[in-house]
């Protein structure tokens, strides 16, 4: 346990980032990379799916269109609810009917198991709509 986030950088090289727990802070191991070939595997599926990966960064990239501006809004909401509990929040923008999203893991600094996570539930939700 640590109490400020001083020593984070010096063990990102291992494998491990600290954890906010209310005031205090966990050395915690980083489970969530992707292996080169998950990635590969992974981001293949998503590019079916209407995935793209961004160029320049590690993260991929998705434009959604809804019929209404609430259908658009209420997506969102859903999306908001599950990234609040796997505490992952994407990077979007709404006009409209229109919602464009990129995912990538900051603290790792590139895509994560935590994106592809995320990105299938995205996909599930907009097929729900």
């Amino acid at each position: 346990m640590c109490q400020g986030k001083k020593e984070y950088r010096s063990y990102r090289h291992l494998g491990y980032y600290y954890k906010k727990l209310g005031n205090h802070y966990f050395l915690t191991l980083y489970s969530h990379w992707l292996s080169p070939a998950d990635r590969d595997q992974l981001v293949m599926e998503l590019r079916a799916t209407g995935w793209m990966e961004v160029e320049d960064r590690d993260a991929i990239f998705k434009e959604l269109h809804f019929k209404t501006f609430n259908q658009a809004f209420g997506f969102m909401s859903r999306v908001a609810l599950q990234a609040e509990k796997m505490n992952h929040h994407p990077e979007w923008f709404n006009v409209y009917n229109k919602v464009q999203i990129t995912l990538t893991t900051h603290d790792c600094g590139g895509l994560s198991k935590r994106d592809i996570k995320m990105a299938k539930f995205i996909d599930k939700v907009a097929l729900s709509m």
